[in-house]
């Protein structure tokens, strides 16, 4: 992470408050790192205690605030952007994957829900402090958003949405100067990617694929995300970057 943050001054995020939803692991707490470390106040949220508590016992950067949410419940999301004073980004870094068990109605609607009706919720929620801060909403995506996978139907279909929704939003909040964009992580390696990159057949087969020839870390995230917050990107907006080492333009 140390040269991301090297390409970005000390203290740019000074005085900023950054909601990382999803930020208790993975991804999203590599985020809420990133900011911390340039100086921003980062609230991080996740939707269990134990991980909650986990992330706390593992980050030692005491300007990284956990509190739990449920994505899901609009009321609990409403009361959680009510109390904050300020807001400047919004990071929906939130996202679940059910391999398989997808194909049966009751588990495509909860992980659409998490993955691309939370964003939508979040964001409406998070409106009127970003309107007055002038701030941002980072999205995530996918490569999937791009590709298709059999075995996760409303992960696709929920990365996918969250292009569109994200198009949308930055066009709805643009003429009142809040921007939005979305990143596209390829194949980074997560708790949630486990399976693959800790088999050597199948992560030699993905790393091959990438132009970069390896996988992603979380830490290959931090920089876009800065940078989607930062006045580098005033002028980008309803914006889709693939972070993926080449891989969903691969031709092989």
């Amino acid at each position: 992470m140390q040269d991301a943050l090297s390409a970005f001054r000390p203290g740019l995020f000074e005085g900023k408050t950054v909601v990382v939803s999803g930020g208790s692991s993975g991804i999203g707490l590599a985020i809420a790192q990133g900011f911390a470390s340039l100086g921003a106040e980062v609230i991080a949220t996740g939707s269990t205690e134990a991980r909650l508590a986990a992330a706390k016992a593992a980050n030692g950067d005491r300007s990284i605030r956990f509190e739990q949410l449920d994505v899901r419940d609009k009321a609990a999301v409403e009361r959680f952007f009510a109390a904050l004073p300020a807001l400047d980004v919004l990071v929906n870094a939130q996202g679940i994957a059910r391999p398989d068990a997808e194909w049966t109605e009751e588990t495509y609607l909860e992980v659409v829900d998490v993955n691309m009706n939370s964003a939508m919720r979040l964001a409406m929620a998070a409106h009127p402090l970003l309107l007055k801060s002038q701030g941002s909403i980072i999205n995530f995506a996918s490569m999937l958003s791009y590709l298709a996978d059999d075995s996760v139907p409303a992960y696709c279909a929920s990365k996918t949405g969250i292009m569109g929704l994200t198009r949308a939003l930055a066009h709805k909040f643009g003429p009142e100067g809040v921007r939005v964009n979305a990143i596209a992580p390829g194949y980074h390696r997560t708790d949630m990617t486990k399976p693959l990159w800790s088999d050597p057949v199948p992560a030699g087969k993905i790393a091959s694929k990438a132009a970069l020839k390896r996988w992603g870390t979380v830490d290959d995230l931090v920089g876009t995300a800065l940078f989607f917050a930062s006045p580098a990107s005033i002028f980008v907006t309803a914006t889709t970057l693939p972070v993926d080492g080449g891989y969903v333009v691969s031709g092989f």
